[in-house]
């Protein structure tokens, strides 16, 4: 027998069965605080489980899912050691896609690669995952853990999650019911959100900067800044679908703010949008002027303060606003829908 053959094990391979079980154990209390009395307990652990049988209450009610990760977001994390935040940002790039068309989130998992499973961080990880989830109203149900030993450095990670919503069928919006005369509404980033970060990188790189910079504009170090986590939009938007008459939503994400806003007009109107009416937040004039970014290149990377746009009636704005403050969401009105071709001009 050969000896050398003899002594391999998964553990010699790089993969700690242990390490992922206390992971798992780590993380039970925080996924618990994302609980919603739907969720049903599998014993096995193999599946979630999710009781729909409130969904008797809709006259034809429609499933609505989404997938996503927060990109090389991640990799800033890596650089700050700081990774209890990273999944909030995942969750709100589920779930924000998900309200868009009025759904309620329901459910979601998460899937985590690792180079090597540190259980403490990959509790992180998950914990900012429930929390996000907590903020949302939706459940996380499960989840997994991968260590991919060789295809990724020991510090390495990256995250992706599915979420599942609900919404009526006669309550959908989306561009068949925005009409000249809507308002568009503006709301507040938290900052970069998650895109863009492969901009983001090159500019400190070529600019010589540093996490640990400690900017003026900014007034904490560089690091903290690009960690901002994600605005979580979900309950405000269901909040305002309540109160106010919602046509249409767009979650600003990766195109930026006229790329992603008309894709909920309809080919027979334009949203026009006034620059003037809002001041981004000062990392967006940093990273421009570091990196000497033209404003197109902007405007197309970046959503430059804009997180989400609510297109309501015209007679609703007020109402709109006045919910959104008392949520402490930031609000403008950012524009108008006229007439058009289905462009957002700005």
């Amino acid at each position: 027998m050969n000896d050398h053959v003899s002594g391999v094990s998964y553990a010699a391979a790089g993969v700690d069965i242990e390490a992922g079980e206390r992971a798992v154990e780590l993380m039970k209390a925080k996924v618990a605080r994302s609980r919603r009395p739907e969720v049903v307990d599998d014993a096995s652990g193999f599946a979630g489980l999710f009781d729909v049988s409130a969904l008797r209450g809709y006259e034809r009610p429609l499933l609505a899912t989404s997938t996503d990760g927060v990109g090389t977001k991640v990799m800033i994390a890596q650089a700050m050691g700081k990774h209890d935040t990273i999944g909030i940002d995942l969750v709100a790039m589920v779930v924000d896609d998900l309200v868009v068309c009025g759904a309620e989130p329901l459910f979601m998992t998460d899937y985590i690669a690792c180079g090597k499973v540190v259980p403490e961080r990959v509790a992180d990880i998950v914990g900012g995952v429930a929390e996000g989830c907590r903020l949302a109203g939706c459940a996380l149900v499960g989840g997994e853990t991968a260590e991919h030993p060789g295809a990724m450095g020991p510090d390495e990670y990256d995250l992706a999650g599915a979420g599942t919503g609900v919404v009526e069928a006669a309550k959908l919006l989306g561009p068949h019911r925005v009409r000249p005369g809507d308002v568009v509404l503006g709301l507040a980033s938290s900052g970069l959100h998650s895109n863009g970060y492969s901009l983001v990188r090159h500019i400190v790189k070529a600019a010589g900067l540093s996490l640990e910079d400690e900017l003026p504009e900014l007034g904490r170090p560089l690091g903290e800044e690009l960690l901002e986590p994600t605005r979580v939009y979900a309950l405000d938007c269901l909040a305002l679908i309540d109160a106010a008459d919602v046509h249409a939503f767009a979650h600003i994400t990766g195109g930026g703010l006229a790329a992603n806003l008309a894709r909920s007009l309809p080919p027979t109107v334009d949203a026009v949008l006034d620059r003037g009416s809002w001041t981004p937040p000062p990392v967006f004039q940093v990273l421009a002027g570091h990196g000497r970014v033209p404003q197109a290149e902007l405007d197309r990377t970046f959503n430059l303060g804009v997180g989400m746009c609510a297109i309501v009636a015209g007679d609703a704005a007020d109402r709109a606003l006045a919910v959104l403050g008392e949520r402490g969401v930031p609000a403008w009105v950012l524009g108008e829908i006229v007439a058009g071709t289905g462009q957002a001009r700005i």
